[in-house]
């Protein structure tokens, strides 16, 4: 993997949004703005107020308390990674080639275009860690992620798609990781380096075939 330039962002979640959007989300998107600027420390009600441009108390008034507003913020992340990590026909492929090849190119989008949510994920995944309800709402968001990967595996002809599944994520993670906050933060892999890494995965897993 070779050391490259920094990719250019994408605008921050939080940016004012066009008319039309509606309240709940212009809400959820400023409260994932500070996240990604400062932490959960920085995520208030009167700080998400000033953030989304809004009267005072607004998002009191839409979400009462710090748990209802994280969970607010935990649901819009959700969201926004599905539209990143959006797989097309990838979910009704049972090609191990045309997997690898999509699974790259949504990880290269995520990694060059949208780190901030990323940051997002890890601040809110360390604060479920600490609230059991928080917990088990963002355990539920993950499942639309987990569940088509786990048939993605079960169509491409694996033996144990569960346990696969969790290689795969754990696969993805440690490089989005590696990727947008570690040591590799200015390496970023180019789309073809990650879909050679997801193919000696897959093959790894499923047989020298694959791929």
């Amino acid at each position: 993997m070779t050391a490259r330039s920094t990719p250019a962002r994408t605008t921050a979640p939080g940016t004012p949004r066009p008319a039309g959007s509606s309240r709940a989300d212009l809400i959820a998107d400023a409260a994932l703005a500070l996240l990604a600027e400062r932490g959960t420390r920085g995520l208030t009600h009167r700080a998400v107020d000033e953030r989304a441009g809004l009267p005072q108390g607004s998002t009191s008034n839409h979400a009462r308390t710090r748990q209802a507003l994280l969970e607010a913020a935990v649901r819009r992340l959700a969201e926004l990674e599905a539209r990143v990590l959006a797989p097309g026909d990838l979910l009704t492929s049972s090609d191990p080639a045309r997997i690898a090849a999509g699974l790259a190119h949504a990880l290269h989008r995520y990694l060059t275009g949208s780190t901030e949510l990323l940051v997002c994920r890890y601040e809110l995944a360390l604060e479920a860690t600490r609230r059991p309800g928080l917990r088990a709402f963002y355990d539920d968001a993950g499942g639309r992620f987990r569940d088509p990967l786990v048939a993605l595996m079960t169509a491409a002809g694996s033996a144990d798609p569960q346990r696969h599944a969790l290689s795969v994520v754990a696969w993805a993670e440690g490089m989005m990781f590696a990727c947008a906050v570690g040591s590799y933060h200015r390496a970023v892999p180019t789309e073809d380096e990650l879909r050679t890494g997801c193919t000696e995965l897959l093959q790894g897993m499923l047989g020298p075939g694959a791929g």
